[in-house]
């Protein structure tokens, strides 16, 4: 695991960087060009986490799209390590909140035959958005991210490994850390359509199961989503 003072982002640095391997690890203490989901940015004050790891896809290996399940609960699992019993939960694809504000985040990217994850969490302070609500773990605990750095390491390793040998058991602990089915969605599927429904579960490569207001069932692999 290498930790560097000042990046623009993690991400990027992997992306690029052809001695990147999988199970390495990149961790900044500073990030100047952070971002998130569907070309947000990502705001990264002092005492956050930002870090980034690779995974190296093999022709055995699930859709690499479902990775998002294993890194949503490899991240679920490192927060509850370092803080017991904080009434966390998932949200689909992959945030983790705390109470109702966004804890932390991930951003997936693909580059030929690896993937790039990228974890975000407001260890230390929760930036102000928009359009949703944020919380930070100091709430609850204090941790700093070279004390977390090493849990989420651990728990991405499980993770992946679970994904390699067993997805289905995976996708079931996934939903065991969510919110419940039946709880109301809007899922903004793209810039032109939003629709709303109730959580039916996961589909076995973990894409999202909406039952619609008109009773219909639609599979979403790729959305922003709301509770309630």
């Amino acid at each position: 695991m290498r930790f560097v003072e000042r990046t623009g982002s993690t991400n990027s640095d992997l992306l690029a960087s052809a001695e990147a391997v999988e199970g390495g690890w990149l961790v900044a203490r500073h990030q100047d060009d952070g971002r998130g989901r569907q070309g947000r940015t990502w705001l990264s004050p002092e005492g956050n986490f930002h870090g980034s790891t690779v995974v190296d896809l093999r022709p055995t290996d699930p859709p690499a799209a479902s990775l998002a399940s294993a890194a949503g609960l490899a991240l679920i699992r490192a927060v509850e390590a370092a803080a017991p019993a904080t009434g966390l939960m998932l949200k689909w694809p992959n945030d983790v909140l705390l109470g109702p504000g966004k804890l932390g985040g991930i951003l997936l990217e693909r580059s030929g035959d690896r993937v790039v994850a990228g974890f975000g969490v407001n260890l230390a302070s929760a930036p102000s958005l928009p359009d949703r609500p944020t919380a930070a773990l100091s709430s609850v605990a204090l941790v700093s991210p070279e004390a977390f750095a090493p849990l989420l390491a651990a728990a991405f390793d499980r993770e992946l490994e679970r994904w390699r040998s067993d997805l289905a058991s995976l996708v079931g602990l996934w939903l065991e850390s969510a919110h419940p089915v039946g709880t109301p969605l809007r899922v903004h599927a793209s810039a032109e359509e939003t629709v709303t429904g109730t959580f039916a579960g996961l589909e076995p490569d973990g894409a999202l199961r909406l039952r619609l207001d008109s009773g219909e069932l639609r599979v979403i692999r790729a959305a922003d989503v709301t509770l309630g």
